[in-house]
């Protein structure tokens, strides 16, 4: 059969191209088509730098042409990347920290999918890696670091830095903690405005003796508000990671929550999406997986959204009895837990090494190595 180029050129227009609002053809992603015979060649190039939007371009070309215009056609297609320039994109905002490297913040678009519990996993095993790790409880309303780490009755101590006075972060696990959890008490809502929120987030962030760390991470509160524009505007942001379950009106949510980090205004690179609350797996039945909030659903989102799927966590019961009693599942040393854990978060550093080497970074915000990321060894 002989290809037409017409042909070729009707069936990509029905195709949305990568990070645009248009198809690949209104967009002028595709630089060059050649047909011969049955063989046709497709030029197109993208300004998404990832991987898995590079293969998901590649994929629909082909199954279009193969659907739309002739089912045995030989299809090459040769996918370009053209990454905005990097004085443009994901612009670091925000007032830098001295000390501390990387700032990760860790969203959702909707509550109780398990962010915080997924923030206190990631930061334990960081630890384990051997690097220097905060946490910043950014959930005004609903503190749940002091319980996650078992810490609810410690206070942060004032000591003098360079004559100023500033606040000690608790520490618990080889991980550095603020919440506002620590200035209440544990029965007394949290009933302020949000420039007070804001207000004491900046205490907590400024007024601080973190020290050196490699990386603090932000456990943002659900949705996309007024807190989470503060600490935007008040942090040079290095990424976000977004958790949410395969659930439909989760990852409704979680869509929303991408598309804030990737606002013109706001431009802050998401690192990924991690999927919570995968499977439901039975003690007495191992071999078995129920998959009771959908299949792969965040998975799924990720790879229509053109970012980087960090893995799933399963829906096991001992991950909230851990976190109840103030002990991260991922230090239960050699079990499936700590092995899920290991990997999301050695994910999560790649992503951080591929982002400083790609997009613009300040002092604030460098790791050139993948050095440390390794868990410790088992005694």
């Amino acid at each position: 059969m002989n290809l037409k180029k017409q042909d070729i050129l009707k069936a990509l227009e029905t195709i949305t191209a990568p990070g645009e609002g248009q198809n690949m053809i209104e967009s002028g992603a595709v630089t060059n088509v050649v047909t011969f015979a049955d063989e046709v060649i497709v030029d197109i190039t993208i300004t998404n730098p990832s991987l898995q939007a590079k293969k998901k371009t590649e994929v629909e070309i082909m199954q279009t042409i193969h659907k739309v215009v002739y089912e045995k056609a030989k299809i090459t297609v040769n996918v370009k990347v053209d990454a905005p320039k990097k004085s443009a994109p994901n612009v670091i905002k925000g007032k830098e920290i001295p000390g501390i490297k990387n700032i990760i913040a860790v969203a959702s678009g909707k509550g109780g999918v398990g962010k915080s519990t997924v923030t206190a996993n990631l930061a334990v095993t960081l630890a384990k890696m051997g690097f220097k790790v905060g946490i910043l409880d950014a959930d005004i309303y609903g503190p749940s670091m002091p319980i996650m780490f078992d810490v609810e009755l410690e206070k942060p101590t004032a000591v003098s830095i360079e004559g100023k006075s500033k606040m000690r972060p608790v520490e618990n696990y080889g991980v550095k903690i603020l919440s506002i959890g620590f200035f209440t008490n544990p029965d007394q809502a949290v009933v302020w405005r949000g420039p007070m929120a804001s207000k004491a987030l900046n205490q907590m962030i400024f007024d601080a003796a973190w020290g050196e760390l490699d990386f603090m991470l932000l456990d943002l509160p659900p949705g996309t508000g007024d807190i989470h524009l503060s600490i935007m505007q008040a942090l040079p942001i290095t990424g976000a990671v977004v958790v949410s379950t395969p659930q439909n009106v989760a990852l409704a949510d979680a869509k929303k929550g991408v598309s804030m980090f990737q606002q013109e205004s706001i431009n802050v690179p998401v690192l990924g999406i991690i999927e919570n609350m995968a499977y439901f797996t039975p003690d007495e039945l191992p071999d078995n997986k129920y998959y009771i909030f959908g299949k792969e659903g965040a998975k799924n989102l990720a790879d229509d959204l053109g970012v980087r799927f960090l893995g799933e966590l399963p829906l096991i019961q001992s991950i909230r009895e851990a976190g109840d009693i103030g002990r991260p599942a991922a230090l239960q040393t050699a079990t499936e837990l700590e092995k899920a854990f290991e990997e999301i978060t050695r994910n999560v550093v790649e992503e951080v090494v591929k982002r400083n080497e790609n997009l613009p970074a300040t002092e604030a915000i460098k790791i050139t190595t993948m050095a440390g990321c390794s868990a410790v060894k088992k005694k």
